[in-house]
């Protein structure tokens, strides 16, 4: 090749196509962008920030624990020397959150499927204004509504749960109040369960059409339908839905301190009252706690805070691994 028409010859076709990219961005594009882009830093320092004084002040308790943080049956953090471990509150926040989607998270899709592809439009639409009005209740509204009317009308539940499961020693009911995790557990469920069906509902209703009506015209039944074309393409979205109502569940505090009976034994039935959670303690105890007691309870909260990134983070592998039905 000719040395001059080589050093002559313009710049790869590349680069002049981003030259011009470049040049005819509008300058309403390069705001929007900036914007963007600021607002998603501005996330990640606010959630660092968090994690930071979260980690600092619950490295002040921590240093001065004579338990074991993590294994100690016993909330003192007020005494001198402080006493105090998460045991019970773990247990209670992920079984009573367990529970509830359980619960929560079938019905929800049951619900989310009878508006989107078998109710009538008359009907369908007013249900679903109702279940999104059921989202904004607030959360002391079921807590007064769990300890006034939902706690006195579960012993007949728990008696039946006792004659037929009592055996397994998980269902064991020796009377009393119904103030137990299996209670807060039925509470949150219904908490959650106006979360996960509206967002169900909408994935549902995004499924492709074609999809439906090829499976209707090769002589598939509704719900073959439903099981080859709705319930695939929305997977990934009822799990997204799903882990949003388990971080409302694992969160949740007023209503959940208004309902339990608060102590730190953790019983072998989920019907004997007592337990708790991470949120119910805060809520409960940061009143009356000292400089100690409230550094301990942050230190609560960085493990909730902890197991919420946790959370999310399964969610997103999960939804990763089926990336196929997110379109």
């Amino acid at each position: 090749m000719d040395i001059t028409s080589a050093t002559t010859a313009g710049p790869p076709p590349g680069q002049v196509a981003a030259r011009k990219a470049r040049a005819t961005t509008r300058p309403g594009d390069r705001i929007f962008l900036a914007l963007s882009r600021g607002s998603g830093i501005l996330l990640l320092v606010i959630m660092a920030a968090i994690a930071v004084f979260l980690t600092v002040r619950a490295t002040n308790a921590l240093s001065r624990n004579e338990g074991n943080f993590f294994t100690t049956f016993e909330w003192s953090a007020n005494s001198t020397p402080p006493v105090f471990g998460i045991a019970v509150l773990a247990f209670g926040t992920v079984v009573s959150s367990l529970i509830a989607m359980l619960i929560a998270v079938p019905v929800a899709i049951g619900i989310a499927l009878f508006i989107s592809h078998y109710a009538p439009r008359r009907l369908a639409t007013p249900l679903s204004y109702v279940i999104d009005l059921l989202a904004a209740v607030p959360s002391i509204v079921y807590g007064l509504w769990g300890a006034l009317f939902l706690v006195p009308h579960l012993g007949g539940l728990y008696s039946w749960l006792d004659d037929h499961l009592g055996w397994t020693g998980i269902f064991e009911y020796n009377d009393g109040a119904a103030r137990s995790l299996f209670t807060i557990g039925i509470l949150l469920a219904i908490m959650i369960l106006p979360i996960v069906t509206s967002v169900s509902r909408e994935v549902f209703l995004q499924a492709p059409k074609m999809h439906e009506e090829a499976a209707l015209a090769l002589g598939a039944t509704r719900w073959e339908v439903i099981r080859m074309a709705v319930l695939p393409f929305g997977r990934s979205g009822v799990i997204s839905a799903s882990m949003l109502g388990l971080g409302r569940a694992l969160g949740e505090t007023m209503a959940v301190a208004t309902v339990l009976s608060p102590s730190f034994v953790i019983g072998k039935s989920l019907l004997d009252p007592g337990g708790g959670t991470f949120a119910q303690n805060i809520a409960s105890s940061f009143k009356e706690s000292g400089e100690i007691g409230k550094d301990a309870l942050i230190a609560s909260g960085l493990v909730l805070f902890v197991l919420t990134l946790l959370v999310n983070g399964a969610a997103r592998m999960i939804i990763a691994r089926r990336k196929e039905y997110t379109a």
